[in-house]
């Protein structure tokens, strides 16, 4: 069954470089991965220091590959380090209708 995630949280000030270096990170090693399940994309907002993902994702089991990236659990761990000023509201979303091919 696809699932579909949106996270969206506001970082501290002095931490959105990093941040956006290590989501670079995630893209990269997804990339070399080539997991068709998995669909990820990440946002930085006008502010300037919030973030938003958007990722869609096969099925459970590629949610589970994505997080057991070393990438994402060096993102994680420095997210969570960091601080924020607005703390991550993650929603899981169901596809109405679309344009695009989905799994």
């Amino acid at each position: 069954m696809m699932k579909v995630v949106r996270v969206q949280y506001t970082l501290k000030p002095g931490h959105v470089e990093a941040n956006q270096a290590n989501i670079a990170a995630i893209v990269a090693e997804l990339k070399e991965l080539k997991h068709a399940g998995i669909k990820y994309g990440a946002w930085l907002l006008p502010d300037g220091k919030t973030f938003m993902h958007f990722d869609q994702f096969e099925n459970e089991e590629a949610h589970l590959a994505l997080q057991e990236l070393a990438s994402f659990k060096k993102f994680a761990a420095e997210l969570w380090a960091a601080g924020f000023e607005v703390e991550p509201k993650l929603e899981l979303l169901e596809l109405v209708s679309s344009t695009e091919g989905y799994f």
